[in-house]
């Protein structure tokens, strides 16, 4: 889906925008759980889901990508599940670039044919929000930078579902800025006092191909732009300017002539995601770099042995 967020969806507490649109947000609630259907569980696969309660950006594939790495160091055969989106096929791109991709329009039939195929494990890249599927185990990703936004659930806010749903996930997972850490972690206890919650940061593999004393104009069409950022600032790199597209943002010609030229005008290289990389089909390409990065799990065998 190419979205944008609106601005008032990552304020700290709702404004009045948020309370005009609270009386769809509650039959959007409603309507969900009406339509919740009786929940498969007789897969002879093992099941994993990585997903995410606030909308985009919140490391679920980066997460989904880590736990196959390991599995695959185990000897454990798995395989990747996405649903398909006709408007998501970065995100099938990056998946097929690190493993076996099973998409269809119904998880359910991908899974079936991953079992099919003798796979062992299933790691379902988004879905939490499926009612059909009673997965092994669950994960829920949160960024730390953005968190839950103002805290409502859609159109007043960022969430998919109440934050209170947490407690119905095997584990938290928190990826990012490790700024804001303790708070939010005072926050999930204060809901989940038992909560299995685990940390991760993202690391920039291709470090070396980037010159650090260059100046740099940064651009993304992904789930969460700020987290980008904070990557590059992290790795000292230093970015003039930027500019952020909506979340799976297909550029046309136009798109990438308008940053090469705001990156001449800061006297700036361009650098972009991977994600973002994938999506270009021009000449300009040769001009532009990229972030290929990786996800760090801090206590990664714990987290492992409760996943598996």
């Amino acid at each position: 889906m190419k979205f944008k967020k609106p601005k008032f969806w990552d304020l700290k507490k709702p404004n009045i925008y948020s309370y005009i649109l609270l009386p769809i947000a509650f039959l959007i609630q409603v309507f969900a759980y009406f339509k919740k259907k009786t929940k498969i569980n007789d897969f002879k696969i093992k099941t994993i889901c990585v997903g995410n309660i606030y909308v985009g950006g919140t490391g679920k594939t980066s997460l989904c990508i880590k736990i196959n790495e390991i599995l695959k160091k185990k000897n454990i055969r798995s395989c990747f599940i996405k649903k398909f989106y006709k408007d998501q096929l970065d995100e099938q791109k990056i998946l097929k670039n690190r493993g076996q991709v099973f998409s269809s329009k119904v998880r359910v039939d991908s899974i079936k044919q991953a079992e099919h195929e003798n796979y062992e494990v299933a790691i379902i890249d988004d879905g939490l929000q499926d009612s059909s599927i009673n997965y092994d185990k669950s994960i829920v990703c949160f960024n730390n930078i953005n968190w839950i936004g103002n805290g409502m659930v859609i159109p007043s806010g960022p969430l998919r579902e109440k934050l209170f749903n947490i407690r119905n996930y095997d584990c938290i997972f928190l990826n990012g800025n490790l700024e804001n850490l303790e708070t939010i972690k005072k926050e999930i206890v204060k809901i989940h006092s038992k909560a299995n919650i685990y940390i991760g940061q993202y690391k920039i593999l291709n470090i070396d191909e980037i010159n650090l004393s260059d100046n740099y104009f940064a651009f993304s069409g992904i789930g969460n732009h700020k987290t980008f950022l904070s990557t590059l600032k992290e790795h000292k790199i230093n970015v003039m300017e930027d500019l952020e597209f909506p979340d799976h943002y297909e550029y046309t010609n136009k798109d990438l002539d308008k940053i090469i030229t705001f990156s001449k005008k800061f006297n700036s290289k361009v650098i972009t995601t991977e994600k973002d990389y994938l999506r270009i089909d021009n000449q300009i390409k040769k001009e532009i770099q990229f972030v290929k990065s990786e996800l760090i799990i801090i206590d990664e065998e714990k987290f492992i042995k409760q996943i598996i």
